[in-house]
């Protein structure tokens, strides 16, 4: 739409009412002189109120005209996907997509000025001849049986004026008309009307009605579908093709005829025409495929702009439909075999959400925060704040990897009675963790430690490390409200899926953290576009980076992820369950993007004791992962190696160090262990 602000031409009109007030005068003052001054007075008052009513008049309409020549309506906002496919309208009250008046076709022109106002380009805004022939049959049949309006008139009256029929609002609507033929150009007026009217079904304005009806540009439009559209304005509700497809037909026919008639179409054309079976959709107005990225994309934004609902803004996402569409059915595949192991599931409060990020820009590929929208809007992926379990392990496995700690290095998987301060003061309580599986098995790796997702083994690793320096750098990475305790190596944090796959986008992007980003750019009415990019910062080497992408891969390969593993591409990942079977989660890396899944009860009451991130979120991980690779087959396969990553053969297996956390010797291994019993 093109940006046109201007004033009316008024040559001179707003002084129109001075002008006749001077000529009054000079009549007045020869009527005072005039032997027959009283019928001449007469006269001169009566010229001069009637002056004075039109000078008025146009004057007031005048100021209404600017209205329609500064043509500037309610536009509706459309979001798109990373590859410019729709992906929702968005609008308040009306429905419009505009269209400039090169993208009507010229048929479109022709068939509405032929069933609505066959002289619409030989007229100045009113038909005089089409008005006397209106009075005369209003007059013999003593009814406004007739009326004689332009399409500058009918826009007018849309536009500006009510439809009442009074002789005040006739000739008021007659003077806009006169001051808009001679400010606007036909084409521009035509414009304006085909953006305007009512298209029935929600739809305002002929683009609108356009790809609504019939999924279609209006470059696509038949000859029949062309003769559709024109005919509906007149009656939208009875012309409706969904609701009433034979009178639309019939009222498409009628528009064909009338053509044919006026000799703007051959027979050939009207009859191949007639014949044509149109096909009509029944679509709902926002067309929304993705309401939960949708409702989390006007979020951001509505602080920017106060007019997203009818500014006609264009929004490109980072969204990708068909990954969207893929996570929406990996999300209720995962809900659907919780409700087959778990008869006595509570369906109306069970739940789950799906975060898919791209590793490289932090573009947020799909977003579902909810098994079904229609029952519930709220978005679990953005606003559930939910405890993270042991998903959370890798973070403090990475710290310790930073302050020298190699992949192979052994911590004590055993047991240990914590004293802490109780609730009361000098009160004291005993805190004594446990693994999952209720045993202990001595010395391990810190590989085998995170594989296992051993808990006695994370806690010595923290102990060992020293909980004010895990507490610091995790702060540095980001994470905010961090417990000040023991308690943070069992994943007491609590995190949405959103926010904490940025985390888990640091482990797949080299160490980089990045802003996650739904919005890409934001183009106006005008076409003015505003870019967004997500904020960047290196958070840790990526060598030391890659160690943790290797211990992931084991928890996939060997550990508590197997259910995750799929066949012909590498994926890191970690489960995570909560206490109590309250959360159960799996984030899931591959050398592209990363995969956050979560399940819970809205209410934050347990889910049975079978529902662990192992099963529970690991399933409809691979589910996904299966069919994104089908769907985009050159999609990487491996992780990357970065410089200052070495291999070595450590106990008869493949392993990676660096200089920082190089493979253990004996000795080291010794002192490293006696450093955490004692």
């Amino acid at each position: 739409m093109r940006e046109n602000v201007q004033e009316p031409k008024n040559n001179g009109e707003e002084g129109i009412i001075t002008k006749i007030l001077a000529v009054a005068a000079r009549i007045l003052r020869y009527c005072m002189k005039s032997k027959k001054r009283i019928i001449f007075t007469i006269l001169a008052v009566t010229f001069t109120a009637f002056g004075i009513f039109i000078a008025n008049a146009y004057q007031n309409a005048y100021y209404q005209a600017f209205g329609l020549i500064n043509y500037n309506p309610k536009l509706t906002t459309q979001f798109f996907d990373r590859n410019g496919e729709l992906v929702a309208n968005y609008f308040k009250d009306e429905n419009r997509l505009y269209a400039e008046f090169e993208e009507i076709p010229y048929r479109m022109v022709e068939a509405l000025v032929a069933i609505e106002d066959t002289v619409f380009f030989e007229h100045e805004g009113i038909n005089v001849e089409a008005i006397f022939r209106a009075t005369l049959k209003n007059i013999r049949t003593m009814k406004y049986s007739e009326g004689a309006s332009t399409l500058t008139q009918q826009l007018i009256k849309l536009t500006l004026l009510t439809s009442e029929k009074t002789l005040k609002r006739k000739l008021n609507e007659a003077l806009i008309a006169l001051i808009i033929e001679r400010n606007l150009t036909k084409e521009q007026i035509m414009e304006r009307y085909f953006n305007h009217v009512f298209f029935g079904h929600g739809y305002y304005g002929v683009r609108t009605a356009a790809e609504g009806y019939f999924r279609k540009s209006l470059a696509q439009l038949s000859l029949k579908e062309i003769a559709m559209l024109v005919g509906i304005p007149r009656q939208p509700n009875s012309y409706d093709p969904t609701k009433n497809p034979n009178l639309a037909f019939a009222r498409a026919n009628s528009v064909l005829n009338r053509m044919k008639t006026l000799g703007w179409i051959s027979e050939e054309e009207y009859n191949e025409a007639v014949a044509e079976q149109v096909t009509v959709y029944n679509d709902t107005l926002s067309k929304n495929q993705a309401p939960y990225a949708v409702d989390e994309a006007i979020r951001e934004i509505s602080s920017l702009y106060d007019d997203v609902r009818s500014g006609g803004y264009k929004i490109y996402l980072g969204i990708d439909l068909k990954t969207q569409q893929l996570a929406s059915e990996a999300l209720e595949f995962g809900y659907q075999k919780i409700l087959e192991r778990d008869k006595n599931a509570n369906k109306t409060i069970l739940n789950g959400a799906i975060v898919v990020l791209d590793n490289f820009n932090g573009d947020i590929l799909a977003l579902v925060g909810g098994h079904n929208y229609t029952e519930s809007s709220f978005n679990r992926a953005v606003s559930a704040n939910r405890q993270l379990g042991s998903s959370f392990k890798p973070f403090l496995y990475q710290i310790a990897l930073d302050s020298g700690y190699s992949t192979m290095d052994l911590i004590p998987d055993i047991s240990r009675v914590y004293v802490e301060e109780g609730p009361e003061k000098n009160e004291t309580k005993e805190w004594m963790p446990k693994n999952i599986e209720g045993n202990f098995q001595g010395l391990v790796t810190l590989k085998d430690a995170l594989t296992r997702s051993r808990n006695l083994a994370t806690i010595n690793l923290v102990t060992s490390v020293g909980l004010e320096t895990v507490h610091r750098e995790l702060t540095k990475m980001g994470f905010k409200n961090v417990p000040n305790d023991l308690s943070i190596s069992l994943g007491s944090l609590g995190m949405s899926p959103l926010e904490y796959s940025k985390f888990y986008g640091m482990f797949a992007n080299g160490g980089t953290l990045i802003e996650p980003r739904m919005v890409q750019k934001i183009v106006n009415r005008y076409g003015v576009e505003q870019v967004f990019n997500g904020k960047k910062e290196q958070i840790l080497d990526p060598a030391q980076n890659y160690l943790m992408i290797d211990m992931l891969k084991s928890v996939v390969d060997s550990g508590t992820g197997r259910s995750a593993k799929v066949n012909g591409i590498e994926i890191a990942g970690k489960t995570g369950t909560s206490n109590n079977n309250v959360d159960a989660w799996f984030c899931g890396i591959t050398p592209e993007i990363n995969v956050m899944v979560w399940y819970g009860n809205d209410d934050n009451t347990p889910m049975s004791a079978s529902e662990v991130g192992g099963r529970t979120s690991t399933v409809p991980f691979a589910y996904f992962i299966q069919n994104y690779i089908k769907l985009y087959p050159e999609t990487k396969r491996k992780f990357s190696i970065p410089k200052g990553v070495t291999k070595s053969i450590y106990n008869g297996k493949e392993e990676y160090f660096t200089t920082k956390s190089p493979l253990p010797s004996a000795s080291r291994t010794s002192a490293a262990t006696d450093n955490i019993l004692f």
